[in-house]
C-alpha cells in the first residue's frame, strides 16, 4: 500500500508526490499517519452519536483546506501527532471499549492506505462496529474503491454546486464533478441506509451539506441533484452551524477583508428557505438542525486525546 504514496494520486489534486521520503503535496502530509484526537463525540447526526458518541478519530491534513474551515488549525497540518498503523488499530479498540457505537475517521483522505491497512488488522481481531468515512467529498473513485468491504457508512460533504465558489473557497474548481463520482462509488459499495433497532445507523451513506452565507442557490441546486439522483436511497443533512472563524472575521485575522461575505453567520431566513425547498422537492431522510449551533464552542478541542 506504501507504493501508493510513491506519486501520490489519493485524491483529485494528483499531487504526484513521493510521500515515503517526506515530500508533501497539497494535503501537507508525508507517510506517517498524524492525528490530533481520538474521542467520544457527541455532534453528529442523532443516528450516529447515539447516546454514548461517536468514536471519532480526527486526522491531521486535508485536501481542501477550505478558507472558512471550523477545523483549519489541523486541516492545516499545524496540530497532530505521529502514529503508527497498529496504534491506530489500537485506538479502534480504545473507543470500543469507552463505548463508541462505531469508528468515525474524519478527514481521512490523505491516510487511505495507512487507515486500510490498520482496518484489516482491526476486522481481522473482530472489530465489530460500524465503520464511517467522512471526508469532504473531494475524492478520487480509486482511493475509495480501496475501502470496499471496510467501510460501512460514508459520510461526505456536498460543499459545493458551483464551480466559481469550489474554486474561490477551495481551490478545487471540479469540486461537484469529482465529489458526484465519489458519492456514486460510495453508493454503489454500501447501498440504501440500515438502521438498527436502536435507532443507529449501521450502513448507508448520508450526504452533508454546510450552508453558507449568501448561497442559498447553491444550496437548492444541491439539494435537487441529490434528490433527483438518490431519491430517499440516501440521508442528507442540512447544516446551518456555519462559524466565522477569527481568521476570516477577526480584523488580526490572516484572512480578514478578502472574503467579507464570509464574515457572517447565515440567517434563520436562508436556513429556513433551504429546508423549506427540501421540503417542497419531497426529501424525506433529512437531518435539519434547530436553534444556535453556529458557535465556536462545538468544535473539539484538538489536545492529542486518546492519541
Amino acid at each position: 500500500m506504501e507504493k501508493m504514496l510513491i506519486r501520490c494520486t489519493l485524491c483529485p489534486r494528483n499531487c504526484k508526490v513521493n510521500r515515503n521520503i517526506g515530500e508533501i503535496g497539497f494535503c501537507g502530509q508525508t507517510a506517517e499517519i498524524r492525528a490530533a484526537r481520538a474521542a467520544l463525540h457527541f455532534w453528529e447526526e442523532p443516528v450516529l452519536s447515539g447516546k454514548n458518541g461517536s468514536g471519532a478519530v480526527f486526522f491531521s491534513g486535508c485536501n481542501l483546506r477550505c478558507v472558512f474551515c471550523q477545523n483549519y488549525n489541523i486541516a492545516l497540518g499545524d496540530v497532530g501527532k505521529g502514529i503508527s498503523d497498529d496504534r491506530l488499530t489500537e485506538i479502534f479498540f480504545e473507543l470500543k471499549e469507552k463505548g463508541a457505537h462505531n469508528i468515525n475517521l474524519v478527514t481521512g483522505t490523505p491516510y487511505i492506505p495507512q487507515i486500510k491497512k490498520a482496518l484489516e488488522k482491526a476486522k481481522s481481531e473482530h472489530l465489530d462496529i460500524p465503520v464511517i468515512f467522512n471526508c469532504g467529498g473531494y475524492e478520487n473513485v480509486s482511493s475509495i474503491k480501496e475501502l470496499e468491504g471496510l467501510v460501512d457508512i460514508y459520510l461526505p460533504d456536498m460543499k459545493y454546486f458551483s464551480s466559481e465558489l469550489s474554486a474561490r473557497y477551495s481551490a478545487a474548481p471540479d469540486y461537484f464533478e469529482r465529489a458526484c463520482e465519489a458519492l456514486s462509488e460510495m453508493f454503489r459499495q454500501v447501498g440504501t441506509p440500515v438502521i438498527g433497532a436502536n435507532g443507529l445507523m449501521e450502513k448507508g451513506i448520508i450526504v452533508r451539506h454546510l450552508l453558507l452565507p449568501g448561497c442559498t442557490k447553491d444550496a437548492k441546486k444541491i439539494l435537487r441533484y441529490l434528490y433527483e439522483t438518490y431519491k430517499d436511497d440516501i440521508y442528507i443533512s442540512i447544516m446551518n452551524q456555519y462559524t466565522p472563524m477569527s481568521h476570516i472575521a477577526d480584523p488580526a485575522g490572516a484572512l480578514y477583508g478578502k472574503y467579507p461575505e464570509l464574515t457572517r453567520k447565515v440567517t434563520p431566513e436562508e436556513y429556513d428557505r433551504v429546508v423549506n425547498f427540501a421540503i417542497e422537492l419531497g426529501i424525506e431522510k433529512a437531518f435539519v438542525q434547530d436553534g444556535e449551533t453556529a458557535e465556536e464552542s462545538f468544535i473539539p478541542a484538538f489536545d492529542y486525546e486518546g492519541i
